[in-house]
C-alpha cells in the first residue's frame, strides 16, 4: 500500500525482504517537530535512534548513485534518454511494485529534514509499529511475525526506516486526503496515462513482459509510479501511473511536428455579422467558446524553444498533446528482449489484446458534475458536460474549441461536421414540411383518389386477383385510403422537393468545405496531411514488413510491403467482402420470398378477420399493409445481425492489409464497412423503389420469382401506386435504426458502468482515486468514432437518395441528430474513459462517400419520380389523353387500368372455390388490372398500347432532363463556392511569412551574439557574413 500526501519531500525506503519499494512519505518542517515532540522520549533507547539515522544516511549515498533502473531497448523508433538530456533538475522517477522481479529506484532530495525529526521517535514505538502494520504491508511477500527488541537492535538503517514510515503511516492514515487527482503523489508531476492489470494463471510470462516494457518506457525517459491491488476497489487491479517530463515531450514533440504558439495573431477578427444581438440567447460565455488566445504557431524544434512562447513548461503542451505524445510512445515500445529477435513483439495494443495489461487510458481532469479541487486542473470535463453535453442545451451553439482541446481535433472535427449537418438540415426540413403541408392542402382535389373512392366508378370496377389460387376477385374502391394516403407524398411537390435536395447536397458539400478549411487554420491543421503520411507509420507495418527500400525523398531506408503481397492480400480481402456483399443480397432475396408466400396467406386469412369491423383503423389493415410491415421488420432484425457479424470480418480483413497509416487503415475500413451497411441497409428500398411492380406480367401470362415451378408470383403494386410502400419501408427502417441505435448508444454504457462501479458506490470519494473511476467506465475503442460516422452517413442515405418519396424524411433527421448530438455529448463525458487525442485534418474518407452519394442521389430520386411515382403517367394523360381534352384527370383511373378476359384465365392463376367474395357471379365477364395493354378482342390483344410508349419516353426525357439540370446547377454552384474562404487563405499566408521572418530574426540574433563573442575572445575583425547582409538578402540565402 502506497500512501499519496501533498510534499515535495519523496522518502524512498527499503523494502522489509530486500525489494526496492519507493515510498513518498511527504512531511513538512512543522509537521515533523510536532511528530518528534508528541514522541521523543529519554533514555537509553536514543541510542537506537542514532543508530537509525546513520544508517539513513548510509542509505542516502547509497539510493543516490543509482539513477534508474533501465531495460533493454524499445526499438530504432524510440529515442533514449540520458540524465544528462533533462531540461530541469528532477530526475526520472520509477515505482515498480515488489511482485515484479525488477526493483525501482528514485532520485532523492538533499537536505531533507524528516531524518532527524523521526529519528527521535522510540524503539518501543518503533516495534509496536511493526507488529501492528506486518500484516497490512500489501506486497506480495509473506506476512511477517513480531520483531522483538533484540532483533530491531540488529536492523539495519534500512529496515528501521521502513520500519519508522508503517508506524507514521498507521497516525496519518486516518486523515481525509483525496486520492481524485491527476497527479503523482508529489502533487507536481502529472499523470499523462495510466496503465492497469491483474495477477492471473498465466503471471509469469505476463510479469516478464510488464517488466521488459516498463523498463523499456523509463529507458526513454518516461516516469512510472504504481498503486498496488490492495488500494483498488476491486482489491486485484494494479495501476502504472506514467508522466512525461518536458524532455521526453520536447522531443517528440519534435519528431511529431506538433505545432505550438510563437506569437499572438495581430490579425484583426472582422467576423461579426449585423444583428449580431439575434444568436444571444443560443451562445455560450466566451471563457467556454475561446478557453485558449488565437496565437500563430510553427512546429516545435526542441534546438529552438527559446523561439516558441513558453510561460510554464508544465502547462505549455495541453493534457490531449501530452497524451497523444505518451501513447505514441506506449505503441512503440518493445516488451521482449532484444536477444529473442522477435521484431514484431512491440505495442500496448499487443499487450492489450494477449491481456498483459487490461486497459491503457488519458484520465479525466475531474468529475464531470464537479469541479476538480486542485487549481492546477482545468475542469474542462466539467465544462463540457455543463454546458455542452446536458440535453435542455440542445439549443446552444457547441463548444468545439473546448472539445477540441480536451479530446483532440479528430473528435473536435466529428462535433464540427454532424453541427453542421444538423444545421444545413433545417433548411431541407423546412422545405420538406411545406411539400407535405401542400399535399395536404390539395387533399381534396385529389380526383383519381376520388374515382377510386366512388361507388359508381371504383365499387363497379372488378380487379384481378393479386395472387394465385388463395387471392380472389376485389372491388377497386378497397384501396381507396392507400390512395389517400399516397396523395401526401406523390404528388407535383415531390418533384420540386427532389430537385430541391438534390442542390442542397452541394450545397451542403461546399459549405462544409470551407467550414473544414476555416477548422483546419484555427485547429493547426493545415498541411498535416503529408505529415501524418510521413510520421504516423502504424506499429504494425513496421513490425510486419521485413523489406526495406531506399525512400527517394528522405533518402533513408524504410519498411514496405511487396508488390505481390500487397496484391494477393487485396485480392483475398475483395473476395471476401464481395462474399458478404452476396450473403447479404441472398438475405434481402429471402425476404423478398416470405414477401411472395405470405401474402397469399395475409390475404386468405384477413379476408373474414374481425379487424376488418374495426371503425378507426380496420380499412387500413390489409394483406399489402401486413405483409410490407413484417417483411421490413424482418428485414431490419437481419440487418441488425449482419452487422454484428461483418464487424469482426472487416477488422480482420482490414488488418490483413497491413496498411502502411493510420489514415489508411481507416479509409480501408471506412470503405468496407460502407459497403458493406449500403448494401444492407438500402437493398430493400431498392427492390420497393426499382423492382416491385415492375416485372409482373399480365393475367395470362404472370412472371415468377424463380420460374413457375416456385409459385412465387411477383409483387403488383396497389392502384395508388408502389410509393406509400416505399414511404412505409423507408420510416421503419430509418426511424427502427435511429431509435434503437440511441438506446443503444445511451442505456448500454451506462448499464455497465453501473454494475461495474457497484463496489466503489459505497467508498468515500476521498478513495476513490480518479484513475479508479476511469477504469470503471467503458473503453472508447479504436472505431468508436468510426461508428458514429457510419450512423449519420447511413442516415445521409436515406434522406437523399429515397427523399422524394418522404418528404418528412429531413424533418426526423433534423429531430434526431438534435438528440444524438447530446447524447453523443453524454456518453463521451460521462460513460467513456477519455479517449486518446488524435489528430485528422478532414473527415476522411467519408467525404468522397459523401460526394458519391450526393451523385446517386440525383439519380435516384429522378427514377423514383419517373418509374416508382404516378406523376409522369398522370402528365401524360393530363396533357395528351384527356378525352374532353381538358386540363383534369378525370377518367384516369379507368385510362389506366386494362381489361382481361375472365375465362382466359389459366386454372393455376384462378382462385379457388370459396376465396371470391359473395357479389362475385357468373355475370361478371372481364376484370381489371394495372398496366397499358390492348383489351381482349383487339388485333393485338394484350400487347403494350402506344400510350404505353409514350409514358415511357416521358419518363426516360424527364429523367435525361432532370439529371441534367441537377447537375448543371451542382457544378456551377460548387465552381461559384470557393473551398477556402478569402480570410483564411490571407491569415495561412501571414503565418507562413511570419514563421519565416521570425525564424530569420531568431537565426540573425543569434548568429550576432556568437560572433560577437568569438570576436572578443579570438579576433578583432568585422565578420563578414550573415550580419552585414540585409534581412531581404538572408532569407532568399536561406531559401
Amino acid at each position: 500500500m502506497y500512501l499519496s500526501v501533498s510534499s515535495h519531500k519523496r522518502l524512498p525506503t527499503i523494502g522489509l525482504r530486500g525489494g526496492v519499494t519507493p515510498l513518498d512519505l511527504p512531511l513538512g518542517r512543522g509537521a515533523a517537530a510536532a511528530v518528534s515532540g508528541q514522541w521523543a522520549r529519554k533514555g537509553s533507547l536514543a541510542s537506537h535512534c542514532s543508530a537509525s539515522c546513520e544508517g539513513h544516511q548510509a542509505l542516502r549515498g547509497h539510493t543516490t548513485a543509482m539513477h534508474r533502473l533501465t531495460g533493454k531497448s524499445g526499438g530504432d523508433s524510440l529515442i533514449e534518454m540520458s540524465p544528462t538530456d533533462s531540461f530541469s533538475e528532477d530526475l526520472n522517477g520509477y515505482h515498480q511494485h515488489a511482485s515484479s522481479s525488477m526493483g525501482s529506484f528514485q532520485q532523492e532530495e538533499s537536505g531533507s529534514p524528516l531524518v532527524i525529526d523521526v529519528c527521535l521517535e522510540t524503539c518501543e514505538s518503533l516495534r509496536s509499529s511493526i507488529a501492528s502494520q506486518a500484516s497490512s504491508d500489501q506486497s506480495n511477500t509473506p506476512r511477517h511475525d513480531s520483531f522483538t527488541l533484540e532483533q530491531i537492535d540488529v536492523l539495519t538503517g534500512f529496515w528501521r526506516r521502513r520500519a519508522l514510515f508503517l508506524k507514521y503511516r498507521s497516525r496519518i492514515q486516518k486523515q481525509q486526503q483525496s486520492k481524485d487527482s491527476v497527479f503523482f503523489r508529489d502533487g507536481v508531476r502529472r499523470i499523462d496515462f495510466v496503465l492497469s492489470y491483474v495477477d492471473d494463471k498465466d503471471g509469469e510470462r505476463k510479469q516478464e513482459r510488464r517488466r521488459v516494457f516498463e523498463a523499456n518506457l523509463v529507458k526513454v525517459g518516461l516516469e512510472l509510479e504504481i498503486e498496488d491491488k490492495s488500494e483498488s476497489d476491486d482489491r486485484k487491479t494494479y495501476f502504472v501511473k506514467i508522466h512525461a517530463p518536458w524532455e521526453v515531450l520536447a522531443t517528440y514533440a519534435d519528431v511529431l511536428k506538433i505545432k505550438v504558439p510563437f506569437k499572438a495573431n495581430d490579425i484583426p477578427d472582422n467576423s461579426e455579422m449585423p444583428m449580431n444581438w439575434l444568436s444571444t440567447p443560443f451562445r455560450l460565455p466566451e471563457p467556454i467558446m475561446q478557453p485558449e488566445p488565437d496565437f500563430f504557431t510553427a512546429p516545435f524544434n526542441k534546438s529552438k524553444s527559446d523561439f516558441f512562447l513558453i510561460e510554464d513548461r508544465d502547462k505549455f503542451f495541453l493534457p490531449s498533446t501530452r497524451n497523444r505524445i505518451v501513447y505514441y510512445i506506449l505503441s512503440r515500445c518493445s516488451y521482449i528482449r532484444d536477444e529473442c529477435g522477435e521484431r514484431d513483439k512491440k505495442g500496448i495494443k499487443r499487450l492489450l489484446n494477449n491481456s498483459t495489461y487490461t486497459a491503457a487510458f488519458p484520465l479525466h481532469d475531474s468529475r464531470y458534475w464537479t469541479k476538480s479541487k486542485d487549481v492546477n486542473c482545468d475542469s474542462d470535463r466539467y465544462n463540457l458536460y455543463k454546458y455542452w453535453a446536458g440535453f435542455f442545451s440542445f439549443f446552444k451553439e457547441q463548444p468545439l474549441n473546448l472539445i477540441r482541446k480536451y479530446y483532440g481535433e479528430k473528435i473536435g472535427l466529428y462535433f464540427a461536421w454532424l453541427g453542421f449537418y444538423t444545421e444545413m438540415l433545417f433548411f431541407a426540413a423546412v422545405v420538406g414540411t411545406l411539400c407535405f403541408v401542400y399535399g395536404v392542402l390539395t387533399y381534396d382535389d385529389n380526383e383519381w383518389s376520388k374515382e377510386i373512392c366512388s361507388d359508381e366508378i371504383g365499387g363497379n370496377i372488378v380487379m384481378c386477383p393479386l395472387c394465385d389460387k388463395k387471392c380472389g376477385f376485389w372491388k377497386l374502391n378497397t384501396t381507396c385510403n392507400s390512395s389517400w394516403q399516397s396523395h401526401l407524398f406523390d404528388n407535383v411537390g415531390t418533384v420540386f422537393f427532389a430537385i430541391f435536395m438534390g442542390i442542397w447536397v452541394t450545397l451542403f458539400l461546399e459549405f462544409w468545405k470551407r467550414r473544414q478549411a476555416r477548422l483546419e487554420y484555427e485547429w493547426d491543421l493545415v498541411d498535416f496531411e503529408e505529415e501524418q503520411q510521413q510520421l504516423q507509420l502504424r506499429p504494425e507495418y513496421e513490425t510486419k514488413c521485413n523489406s526495406r527500400k531506399l525512400n527517394r525523398i528522405t533518402q533513408e531506408m524504410e519498411p514496405y510491403l511487396p508488390i505481390t503481397s500487397k496484391c494477393a492480400r487485396i485480392c483475398l480481402s475483395g473476395a471476401t467482402v464481395l462474399l458478404w456483399i452476396s450473403l447479404i443480397i441472398a438475405c434481402i432475396i429471402g425476404v423478398i420470398a416470405y414477401r411472395l408466400a405470405v401474402y397469399a396467406a395475409f390475404a386468405s386469412i384477413m379476408k373474414d378477420s374481425p379487424t376488418s369491423n374495426l371503425e378507426v383503423v380496420g380499412p387500413y389493415i390489409t394483406p399489402q399493409l401486413a405483409t410490407s410491415v413484417t417483411a421490413s421488420c424482418i428485414n431490419f432484425v437481419i440487418i441488425m445481425i449482419l452487422n454484428l457479424m461483418y464487424e469482426r470480418v472487416a477488422v480482420w480483413i482490414t488488418d490483413m492489409e497491413i496498411p502502411k497509416t493510420h489514415l489508411e487503415y481507416e479509409n480501408k475500413l471506412t470503405v468496407k464497412m460502407f459497403l458493406f451497411q449500403f448494401v444492407n441497409y438500402y437493398s430493400s428500398c431498392f427492390y420497393v423503389a426499382f423492382f416491385k411492380g415492375k416485372f409482373v406480367g399480365y393475367p395470362g401470362d404472370y412472371a415468377y420469382m424463380f420460374g413457375k415451378w416456385s409459385k412465387l408470383r411477383n409483387e403488383e403494386c396497389d392502384p395508388g401506386g408502389c410509393l406509400i410502400e416505399l414511404t412505409t419501408q423507408l420510416v421503419i427502417v430509418m426511424t427502427g435504426k435511429q431509435v434503437w441505435g440511441n438506446i443503444q448508444e445511451a442505456l448500454v454504457p451506462w448499464l455497465m458502468n453501473w454494475w461495474a462501479s457497484r463496489k466503489a458506490r459505497s467508498y468515500p470519494e476521498s478513495l476513490y482515486s480518479r484513475w479508479e473511476q476511469d477504469h470503471d467506465l467503458q473503453g472508447f475503442g479504436q472505431l468508436g468514432l468510426f461508428y458514429e460516422y457510419l450512423e449519420m452517413v447511413i442516415q445521409f442515405g436515406f434522406i437523399t437518395l429515397f427523399v422524394a418519396s418522404f418528404p418528412l424524411a429531413p424533418l426526423l433527421a433534423l429531430f434526431n441528430n438534435i438528440i444524438e448530438i447530446r447524447v453523443d455529448a453524454w456518453k463521451l463525458t460521462t460513460q467513456f474513459r477519455r479517449p486518446v487525442a488524435a489528430k485528422a485534418h478532414c473527415i476522411g474518407a467519408w467525404e468522397e462517400i459523401l460526394n458519391g452519394m450526393a451523385v446517386l442521389s440525383v439519380v435516384t430520386n429522378a427514377f423514383i419520380v419517373a418509374f416508382t411515382s404516378d406523376m409522369i403517367p398522370r402528365l401524360v394523360y393530363m396533357y395528351a389523353y384527356q378525352p374532353e381534352g381538358e386540363m383534369n384527370m378525370k377518367g384516369y383511373i379507368n385510362n389506366s387500368l386494362s381489361v382481361f378476359n375472365i375465362s382466359e384465365i389459366p386454372l393455376p392463376n384462378r382462385p379457388e372455390d370459396g376465396e371470391n367474395p359473395l357479389w362475385f357471379n357468373s355475370s361478371i365477364t372481364t376484370c381489371r388490372y394495372r398496366d397499358y395493354r390492348n383489351p381482349p378482342g383487339h388485333e393485338n390483344q394484350y400487347s403494350h398500347t402506344m400510350q404505353f410508349w409514350h409514358i415511357l419516353a416521358a419518363k426516360l426525357a424527364f429523367i435525361i432532363i432532370m439529371e441534367h439540370v441537377v447537375f448543371l446547377v451542382k457544378y456551377f454552384v460548387a465552381w461559384m463556392i470557393p473551398d477556402v474562404p478569402s480570410d483564411v487563405k490571407a491569415r495561412v499566408k501571414r503565418e507562413r511569412y511570419l514563421v519565416q521572418e521570425y525564424l530569420h530574426n531568431y537565426e540573425v540574433e543569434k548568429l550576432k551574439i556568437q560572433l560577437s563573442q568569438q570576436s572578443h575572445s579570438e579576433c578583432t575583425c568585422t565578420p563578414m557574413i550573415y550580419p552585414s547582409l540585409t534581412k531581404h538578402e538572408v532569407l532568399s540565402e536561406c531559401l
